[in-house]
Formats: C-alpha cells, sequence, structure tokens
C-alpha cells in the first residue's frame, strides 16, 4: 500500500523537474532599453563633453531616455565631437535661443533604430526628431559599401564610428555639427530700396542784378555805349582846336 503512494509521487517530481526549464526559457528577457545610459556611452568614448552639456541643458538626454522605454522603432543619435563644436565659427552655438538649441539636438536624432547598412537603402530625406508635418528639417545619407556620409544641405560629413548599434539605440560619431539648413541656410538678400527720382529743378538764368557775370547782350551794349562816347568827345575836342587856330591866325 505504501509503494503504491509512493510511485505516482515520484512520478509527478520527475515531471515537474522536466517542465521547470520550459517555464524559466519561455520568460520574457527584460527590454535592454531600460537599462541604456546614454550619457554613460558618450562618456565611455571621450570626445563628447559638449554635446553632453547641450543634452543636459535643453533637457533632452532625459527625453530621449524615456522615449527609448516607450517607442518600439528605437533611435539613433548622431553625435558631434567637440572638436567638431570648436571648430564652428565662433557664437554660431551661443547665438542661438533656447527653443533653437533644442531644435539643433532633436536634428541629431533620428526617431528610429538605423544601422549603418540601412542608409545605403534609406529615402532620403530622413525625418529626424525636429521634422514637423510639412517634412523639413530632414537629413540625407549617400555611400557605398561600408563608407555612409550624412548631409544636412549646409554640411556634409562621413559616419566614421559607432559607439553602439545595438537595438533599441545606436549612436554614431560625427565629425561635424549636423548643421539644419533651416538654422544656419544661406539667407536671401533683402532687396534694395527702390530709389526714389529725383526732380531736377531747372536752373535760373543768371543775371547781372544778382550779382553773377553780365549777359553777353549787356556787355556788347556797355561797349557800344562807350564807343559813342569816345567818338563825341573826340569830335569836341576837334572842334575846339579848329577855333582856336582861327582865332590865333
Amino acid at each position: 500500500m505504501a509503494s503504491t503512494l509512493i510511485v505516482p509521487t515520484l512520478t509527478t517530481l520527475f515531471s515537474l523537474l522536466l517542465l521547470t526549464p520550459q517555464t524559466q526559457a519561455q520568460a520574457p528577457a527584460p527590454s535592454p532599453s531600460g537599462n541604456l545610459n546614454l550619457t554613460g556611452i558618450l562618456d565611455k568614448a571621450g570626445q563628447y563633453n559638449t554635446l553632453i552639456r547641450l543634452l543636459k541643458d535643453t533637457q533632452q538626454l532625459t527625453q530621449i531616455q524615456s522615449q527609448l522605454k516607450s517607442n518600439s522603432q528605437g533611435a539613433t543619435l548622431f553625435a558631434p565631437t567637440d572638436n567638431a563644436f570648436q571648430n564652428l565659427k565662433p557664437g554660431a552655438i551661443n547665438d542661438l535661443t533656447d527653443e533653437q538649441k533644442v531644435q539643433l539636438i532633436l536634428y541629431h536624432v533620428a526617431p528610429k533604430y538605423y544601422s549603418l547598412s540601412d542608409f545605403l537603402t534609406v529615402s532620403n530625406p530622413v525625418r529626424t526628431q525636429a521634422s514637423g508635418s510639412e517634412g523639413s528639417w530632414g537629413l540625407n545619407f549617400t555611400g557605398q559599401g561600408n563608407q555612409v556620409n550624412v548631409s544636412s544641405g549646409v554640411v556634409e560629413t562621413p559616419i566614421n564610428n559607432a559607439l553602439r548599434q545595438q537595438f533599441p539605440l545606436a549612436v554614431y560619431q560625427v565629425d561635424k555639427v549636423l548643421l539644419p539648413l533651416e538654422l544656419f541656410g544661406a539667407r536671401s538678400p533683402s532687396s534694395a530700396p527702390s530709389p526714389k527720382a529725383s526732380k531736377t529743378t531747372p536752373e535760373k538764368p543768371s543775371t547781372a542784378k544778382e550779382g553773377g557775370a553780365s549777359s553777353p547782350s549787356d556787355s556788347q551794349k556797355d561797349v557800344n555805349g562807350a564807343a559813342g562816347r569816345n567818338v563825341g568827345l573826340g569830335m569836341v575836342v576837334g572842334v575846339g582846336l579848329i577855333c582856336m587856330g582861327v582865332l590865333s591866325s
């Protein structure tokens, strides 16, 4: 009687031991995005202090990590080096408003995970976190083989190094800051104001009364008058001499 009770018990235990590994294997693995530390990735690679500061100042560091937990598409960050920021014109970043700095950082983030090989087949332009409904603020990718270039319309640079290339986050080094055309594009020169038509005032003829040079007609009159007076004086002198000669004879 006792042996009859033991056999089912052993059988049951043996079945449980066989089922336990299968149950553990079916348990879902924890999401890798929960342990992602974007600052740690950049710190480990070095030469990204300016980018880290901008990510924190614009509060986009927290935003990106939060989206990784809720976004099933993942994300891709293009990380400019410290030298890339130093090579910008003086004041290029400091002259931006707080809102423009946020847009600049969002322009370096694609709301989808892309491997390097994906960039060879994407449809340009690729949307970024800064892209609006009108489709602006996009990036263009070209390349062949293992070489991929990214262009913003203002600058173009190769993607040299993958700091992380594992879903849900890819981080790629770029040696130039991706300056969006919407912020740093050449502005059309303002149209010059149309010149006003100049009004010409006809010059008044100069007259002797205004103290200017006398007209030719006036000069001629003066010459003729003086000549007439000289002739008359000569005749009077001549007549007087003739009379004096008659009286003395």
